[in-house]
């Protein structure tokens, strides 16, 4: 007779957080994420489980996301797009118009933009329109935009819900002012719903709610920065002296969760899974029952590597399917990492059902490996972001979250659980004797740490803390205090410090740093202080330099081999590291540039993967290098590239005399071209014959500086755009210009 499977456990552990995206605490958000995520996500999250009277789910609520959803559902909070959204069409300004432009594509396009038929009309006016004006859409097509950008945000399911708002979907286009206001008032009405909601199914036991620290900080960096491993301590403080930090974040989560929904948690999740003994250690000491981490933490922290086969199989999961006790007696659970990635980046790509048919095998692969184990209690935590992935999924996912809860509810030998319901019945919890130091992304921390940038980050925030704890010292009884502190507390989060630097990019980098500089000023405003000048200046304009100047004049022998050659030492050079982009995107790793009296020598380090990959020797990449005279009056005209992510740097603005376009592919520069601009913002192509370029596994060009209007004793600016296809991937650098003198 065949064994049966042992009971599996699983718990369903999802994360909704959003960063503070005010200037002022009372002001407009910069940014529109809450109120998108919550008309497409937070509500049907929950409300899902009317469909599954057997599934339970966990949720984390950073607070900092519950305040915004105050904010916007019972104060009548507003974000830059909803304002702009229910503004008459006719009075849009051209500085409305342009931010419409930029912003109102701002989403998945083959499951947001293309199923609205005038929605990918104007979208694709836009992308074949490199050269816009503001005249682009008419007044109509700009009141379209509006509404179609929001209505595009809606989980399809409220289309059932509100009559008005199906009228709405179907009314394609011709969209009033009246129409936009209304969509305006049923996202408010949708976000009224969503506290209510969850109130009531954690009344009925069907969800647990956690918390994680108020502002999402990195625990472990707040409680003792010097412990933590890292290879890069320049423009680094010593201590951050934000130990208590840390403790009141995590009490005052603790405290508002339970002020909104009428119930303590029991358990915290760790901003971005980072753990470390002092973090385990505080978390007890304030009542914390239990918390999370990621397989790779527990891997190092017991000595046991998690095989997996080619399939991301676990070859033995029953470490990973056990609770721990650690030694101060704080329980801690571990999720699979690899379930995660699949939901986030590979199941969208596919038919939901067979995605979530083939989680569910996956699951049942993990049960049939139980048979061996000691244990009768097992639990496969999946915990994950529960906001960003839903709308790559057709539908929003909800296709594939009800067919796989469907599978799991109707399967006897799996049942899904509250964490905490299930830690107090566990009976066999295993002891944890220490808790590697690290987070979920490489078991480190180098995410928000141990970056040039990164670390100048961290640099402003301590000094502002020292000058806020001088002056509470000198001032204990102000009233303003407690405001500040709250300003403090919001520069601790975990976003800024995800954002500066390598390797991440949101598109939006610039005004993550200005959020982060007006919170750090906020704290001398509120204090009635005079704020430090340098916090005028933009962190990426502070570090974002070349990493190597030009020492002196180079005349190097043009090559295309790279290798040992002397007459590049006095080069500068700028690495480029891979950031967010898939490798095959970015054409080269390093740049050098050097100048003699008459050229300008450039010379192309090409990505090694490019290199040794045969699947990409058809693929056509470009590079743009803009030039401008810094001394001398030239004709300007603006980048005309394609955005691929609609991002706005303030580089991008900046407008050039010449224009340098090299091609290649299949390992060939196909083409140089040089063109410079004329009045009105147009562009006429040159002879570009005295350039002179050479490609075997680097390219080397030079590019006399009289071609380019430079003359002897004049300045030139620069900078370089990687941008296949005439879509532009990156600037290098990504906010400042290079500048060199011709002798």
């Amino acid at each position: 007779m065949m064994s049966q499977n042992k009971k599996l456990s699983i718990a369903f552990y999802w994360h909704m957080h959003q960063p503070v995206y005010q200037l002022t605490l009372d002001g407009d958000y910069l940014m529109p994420w809450v109120r998108l995520h919550a008309v497409k996500d937070y509500l049907e999250m929950v409300t899902i489980l009317d469909k599954f009277k057997k599934i339970k789910l966990n949720f984390n609520i950073v607070p900092v996301l519950l305040d915004a959803l105050v904010d916007y559902g019972e104060k009548g909070f507003h974000d830059l797009h909803s304002r702009i959204t229910i503004k008459d069409a006719k009075d849009l300004t051209d500085d409305d118009k342009e931010f419409v432009i930029n912003n109102f594509f701002d989403a998945n396009y083959q499951t947001m933009i293309f199923p609205f038929e005038e929605y990918n009309r104007l979208y694709q006016k836009r992308i074949s329109n490199s050269e816009y004006t503001l005249d682009l859409f008419n007044e109509q097509e700009y009141s379209d935009l509006l509404a179609l950008f929001n209505l595009a945000w809606f989980d399809v399911s409220y289309k059932n819900k509100y009559p008005e708002l199906r009228k709405l979907f179907k009314k394609g286009k011709g969209y009033t002012l009246e129409d936009r206001i209304k969509i305006i008032e049923i996202q408010r009405d949708i976000i009224r719903k969503i506290i209510p909601e969850y109130k009531k199914y954690l009344k009925k036991d069907r969800i647990e709610i956690t918390t994680s620290p108020y502002y999402h900080p990195i625990l472990p960096i707040l409680l003792d920065i010097n412990g933590i491993k890292k290879s890069f301590t320049e423009d680094l403080p010593i201590d951050l002296k934000a130990g208590l930090d840390a403790k009141l974040q995590t009490e005052l989560a603790l405290d508002r969760i339970e002020e909104v929904f009428g119930k303590r948690p029991k358990g915290i999740w760790p901003s971005e899974h980072c753990v470390s003994p002092k973090t385990l250690d505080m978390l007890k000491s304030i009542g914390v029952e239990w918390s999370i981490s990621d397989e790779g933490i527990l891997s190092n922290s017991i000595g046991f590597e998690f095989v997996r086969d080619f399939k991301g199989y676990l070859e033995d999961p029953y470490h990973l399917l056990k609770s721990y006790e650690y030694k101060n007696g704080l329980k801690m659970i571990f999720r699979d990492g690899v379930i995660p990635n699949l939901i986030s980046f590979e199941y969208p790509n596919h038919d939901a059902e067979l995605a979530a048919n083939d989680l569910y095998d996956r699951i049942k692969v993990i049960q049939s490996k139980l048979l061996t184990s000691p244990d009768e209690e097992h639990l496969l935590t999946i915990a994950m972001d529960g906001e960003n992935c839903w709308e790559n999924y057709p539908q929003n996912g909800f296709v594939f979250l009800k067919t796989l809860y469907k599978l799991i509810e109707e399967d006897k030998s799996l049942e899904t659980v509250l964490i905490s319901d299930y830690l107090q019945k566990e009976k066999s919890s295993k002891p944890l004797k220490k808790i590697y130091s690290g987070s979920w992304i490489n078991r480190n921390f180098k995410f928000w740490i141990d970056e040039p940038l990164k670390n100048l980050a961290w640099t402003y925030l301590k000094q502002t803390r020292d000058d806020f704890s001088k002056y509470v010292k000198a001032n204990p009884l102000d009233n303003n205090i407690n405001s500040a502190l709250k300003e403090l507390f919001i520069c601790e989060g975990s976003d800024w410090f995800w954002w500066y630097g390598e390797p991440n990019d949101s598109g939006r980098d610039n005004i993550f740093d200005y959020l982060f500089r007006e919170h750090l000023k906020n704290i001398y405003t509120v204090l009635d202080l005079t704020p430090p000048e340098y916090l005028n200046t933009p962190l990426i304009s502070a570090i974002a330099k070349p990493s190597r100047y030009p020492k002196g004049e180079i005349t190097p022998v043009l090559t295309g081999i790279a290798g040992n050659d002397d007459s590049w030492l006095n080069a500068g050079c700028i690495d480029i590291p891979d950031g967010p982009l898939l490798s095959e995107s970015k054409f080269f790793d390093k740049i050098c540039f050097g100048y003699d009296k008459d050229n300008l020598y450039l010379r192309f380090y090409i990505n090694d993967y490019v290199q040794n990959n045969p699947d990409l020797s058809d693929k056509a990449y470009q590079i743009y290098v803009y030039t401008r005279n810094a001394d001398r009056k030239q004709s300007l005209s603006p980048v005309r590239l394609i955005s691929k992510t609609e991002s706005v740097l303030p580089i991008s603005k900046e407008k050039f005399h010449n224009e340098l376009q090299i091609a290649a592919s299949r390992g060939k520069i196909q083409f140089v071209r040089l063109i410079k601009s004329i009045p009105n913002n147009l562009w006429v192509l040159q002879s570009a014959k005295e350039i002179k370029y050479c490609y075997k596994n680097i390219i080397d060009m030079s590019i006399p500086f009289d071609s380019i209007d430079i003359a002897p004793n004049e300045s030139l600016e620069f900078c370089f755009v990687n941008a296949n296809y005439g879509i532009k991937n990156f600037f290098i650098p990504n906010d400042m210009l290079l500048t060199i003198k011709r002798e």
